[in-house]
């Protein structure tokens, strides 16, 4: 018996004109930013930083996320893009087989990690105010912050979905009605042309909810770790002397975050078409051990040479 169980199948976003649609997962990047925006700016005004500087940087960040995020996701999952639907991969838009506004889909942690680390390069060569570990160390408490709406972006998307879980192994899981029936096949099973009334009708019949299995809310889960990720950061930031430590709070994040992804994805449903498995370790985890290997160097090995104050 579940302790915990429910259905989800939400509104995921506001239709506007055609084809267009406001996404609430859309919504949560943007609440993810202009809060990124918000702290950084309280950064520079507690370490007495001009203003002039954060308003690059925060194009710089959102640039290099987006960016990273999404070649991260086509070259770690779904290679064939390249190759099928070149020009989906810039574009929110889908080609093959008609185009379709789909908004951006497809996007990797992992390379959006990689993406804010170059971006944060390229930005501190055009402005010299402080190094680059030290802008490094105070983006990634914005940027922890930011992982949490994500995650909750993806949840009502109904996207990177945990595996089956059942009663006698874990007391908690969710029917992912809109990851089971992709609207296409909600259309044909119920006959109904909207799409949104197709989900309700499924959701009130108990007979084909029966055939969707409940699984772990991995997003949720993700989601909840990442306060504390978030608040760890904070507290080491602005009540420790550990903030003057250079590289010490991006190690930090890089340990506490991809530790968190990595424990993670044993209840996750592999994502892609393509992934690796190497001795019961799948891609993300994979590709969260060097960002752990890396933040570990920083927190306890790495001196600086030249500290630019």
């Amino acid at each position: 018996m579940y302790l915990l169980k429910f259905d989800w199948n939400p509104i995921t976003g506001i239709d506007i004109i055609g084809n267009f649609k406001l996404h609430f997962y859309s919504l949560m990047w943007v609440v993810a930013f202009v809060l990124g925006w918000y702290i950084m700016k309280r950064i520079f005004t507690k370490e007495k930083v001009s203003l002039e500087y954060l308003d690059p940087l925060f194009i710089y960040t959102v640039v290099a996320t987006m960016l990273g995020a999404r070649l991260g996701h086509v070259l770690f999952y779904q290679s064939e893009l390249i190759s099928e639907d070149f020009f989906s991969i810039f574009l929110p838009f889908r080609f093959k087989g008609g185009i379709e506004f789909t908004g951006f889909q497809g996007l990797a942690s992992h390379g959006a990690a990689i993406g804010i680390i170059i971006g944060m390069y390229l930005y501190r060569i055009k402005y010299k105010y402080k190094s680059l570990l030290w802008i490094l160390d105070r983006v990634v408490i914005s940027v922890a912050s930011g992982a949490i709406f994500i995650r909750i972006g993806n949840f009502i998307n109904s996207e990177i979905i945990g595996k089956v879980t059942e009663p006698q192994d874990f007391p908690f899981g969710v029917r992912f009605i809109q990851d089971y029936y992709n609207k296409y096949d909600v259309v044909r099973v119920t006959g109904i042309k909207n799409v949104q009334k197709a989900y309700d009708a499924i959701a009130n019949n108990p007979a084909l909810l029966e055939e969707i299995p409940y699984r772990h809310p991995a997003q949720l889960y993700e989601s909840f770790c990442y306060v504390f990720v978030f608040l760890i950061l904070w507290y080491f930031y602005s009540k420790t002397s550990k903030r003057d430590q250079t590289g010490f709070l991006f190690g930090l994040f890089l340990v506490l975050l991809w530790t968190i992804r990595f424990f993670v994805e044993f209840v996750k449903e592999p994502q892609g078409d393509e992934y690796i498995n190497w001795f019961g370790l799948n891609t993300g985890q994979w590709l969260s051990i060097p960002f752990i290997i890396i933040g570990l160097y920083f927190m306890f090995l790495y001196k600086p040479k030249n500290v630019v104050r």
